[in-house]
């Protein structure tokens, strides 16, 4: 019997890449549906973040990139300064939980900041990220020009806060609740766990 996860970030949160690498790892071959959330860290009107300090070349340097060694995959520090706001990819992100394809356009947003540094901001490189993903480029591009998606995004951030959601990434799967970038042999133990208890709740 399958199981949900919902696992809540950001876009622009190097730390979410690392845990959407970590949860593919965790998830394959189980019957899991895993449901991405949206968190901002800064919305607007909150200016946006800038990373060139030496706190966040530190972080990147002792931190990100060993685990993303370790996750085996290529992240590079974005040249961008300040962060883009993630509104319009988050926008996108229900039209391609609507067609199916979330999980392709969680990853083509993230591969297009953090492995070759475009501005997320911007709808003409979101809708490479979805033509890339197998969604209409034009529908994209429609869909943000009539605010389609607004008011189920803001829904969306609403129930973050119901959730209590505070960090980024944050996952609830069952009755497991897992803040930060998960190790992927123990979140696919805790999966299998709830998988088991959700068979077991079935029969």
């Amino acid at each position: 019997m399958a199981i949900r996860m919902k696992v809540w970030i950001d876009f622009v949160c190097p730390y979410c890449c690392l845990g959407e690498a970590a949860i593919r790892q965790a998830t394959a071959g189980l019957d899991v549906e895993v449901v991405w959330m949206p968190f901002e860290l800064r919305p607007p009107p909150a200016p946006p973040l800038r990373i060139r300090g030496e706190y966040f070349q530190n972080a990147w340097r002792q931190v990100i990139y060993p685990l993303a060694e370790r996750l085996g995959i290529t992240m590079r520090m974005p040249a961008l300064d300040p962060q883009p706001y993630t509104r319009t990819a988050f926008e996108g992100l229900q039209l391609a939980r609507e067609r199916g394809l979330a999980a392709e356009d969680v990853r083509g947003v993230f591969g297009a900041l953090f492995e070759r540094g475009l501005d997320i901001g911007r709808i003409d490189v979101l809708a490479g990220v979805a033509r890339d993903a197998g969604l209409p480029e034009e529908e994209l591009i429609r869909a943000q020009e009539e605010g389609r998606y607004a008011e189920a995004h803001l829904a969306e951030l609403r129930a973050a806060e119901i959730n209590g959601i505070r960090a980024v990434p944050t996952i609830i799967a069952g009755t497991q609740r897992i803040e930060g970038v998960p190790d992927p042999e123990r979140l696919r133990q805790l999966l299998q766990s709830e998988l088991q208890r959700a068979g077991a709740d079935a029969v």
